[in-house]
């Protein structure tokens, strides 16, 4: 359980990671619960509780301040990576940030907490991971983008910058647009980050079963690489 209105599926095993996914505007956590199915289905990440957080249902700008599920207010699509809701992106994160401590205290070491995101959210999981003081397992950005361009360099800590990171990006992205996620990589990759960067020719602003894949693949990886922090988490 968290304290944080979410979906928890827990671990089907004994509990040694947590992957904390957030999803998109206008969704639920419900709309992701898909992934923690399909690896429990194939007994994949077993050890692994699942947690899709819910967004608190807000105005949004561009959508004539409709309120619905989202991280942070959007002024206008057309300039996601210049027109930042600072203020709301950090309150999301702050959400995000008691349940990570909410499983550490639960004895889940940091090195095996990995947050992610699709859009919204994976701003969210970026800005979490790069801003943690806790060293992280890592960071998945579907289809996002790095905020705060002009302040993020001098927001990373020490750990934040060591904290692996995920992106996928699909080249026919409308909504954030792919050349937004090419140019976040670079940024992260000439501040010494390490990023896997996959691309899929034909993908708009959706996932695909090949992306899932390969996010399967590097958190294979990246749990296999903090192994040893189990003994003692748990």
């Amino acid at each position: 359980m968290t304290s944080a209105a979410a979906i928890v599926v827990p671990a089907a095993t004994k509990h040694t990671a947590t992957l904390i996914f957030m999803h998109g505007l206008g969704d639920t956590g419900y709309g992701w619960t898909s992934i923690s199915e399909n690896f429990r289905l194939r007994r994949k990440f077993d050890e692994v509780a699942f947690i899709f957080p819910h967004a608190p249902t807000i105005p949004i700008t561009c959508n004539m301040g409709m309120r619905m599920p989202g991280w942070y207010d959007i002024k206008d699509f057309g300039h996601l990576n210049t027109m930042d809701d600072e203020d709301g992106m950090m309150n999301s994160v702050s959400i995000i940030n008691k349940i990570i401590g909410e499983q550490i205290d639960k004895g889940i070491a940091p090195e095996r907490v990995i947050v992610g995101g699709f859009s919204q959210g994976s701003v969210i999981a970026f800005l979490t991971g790069l801003t943690s003081e806790r060293q992280l397992g890592g960071v998945i950005a579907l289809s996002g983008y790095l905020p705060l361009r002009n302040k993020i360099a001098n927001m990373i800590t020490d750990v934040g910058r060591k904290t692996p990171i995920f992106m996928a990006h699909g080249k026919r992205d409308g909504v954030v647009r792919y050349v937004w996620g090419e140019k976040s990589r670079d940024a992260l990759a000439d501040m010494g980050l390490d990023v896997t960067w996959k691309v899929y020719e034909d993908l708009e602003h959706s996932a695909t079963p090949a992306e899932i894949n390969d996010m399967e693949q590097w958190m294979d990886q990246r749990l296999k690489a903090t192994v040893s922090k189990v003994q003692t988490s748990v």
